[in-house]
């Protein structure tokens, strides 16, 4: 029935970050015309979590190592959070060339797309 999930980020300079996907993060992209990329992402899951409010939503990457992975990207210059220990996992934020963040944790919870779920 569902064939898969398309996310939109947001961006006050999109050109900045969509090179950040494509140079930094190394995501493969595709033009969909006029230097719109789209970025394939590796596996993804999706949780529902309760709100009070509807149509807020966010945006997590994954890592297996978080202190490996911010090492990484601040050998390309990039801005990331201290990291937490939130329970689930570690957690930190990574500053977009926009001056957005995306979420990035290393997860202590089962991996959906690694059970085979779907």
């Amino acid at each position: 029935m569902i064939s898969g999930a398309h996310m939109i980020i947001y961006s006050t300079d999109a050109e900045a970050d969509r090179a950040f996907f494509r140079n930094v993060l190394r995501f493969p992209a595709v033009d969909a015309g006029e230097g719109w990329l789209i970025f394939a992402l590796p596996p993804a899951e999706i949780a529902v979590h309760p709100a009070a409010e509807v149509d807020s939503h966010e945006v997590y990457l994954m890592c297996e190592d978080i202190n490996a992975t911010v090492q990484e990207l601040k050998s390309h210059d990039v801005e990331c959070t201290s990291v937490t220990d939130e329970g689930w996992g570690l957690l930190t934020h990574v500053s977009l060339p926009s001056g957005g963040s995306l979420g990035l944790y290393q997860p202590r919870h089962a991996l959906a797309h690694k059970a085979g779920a779907a």
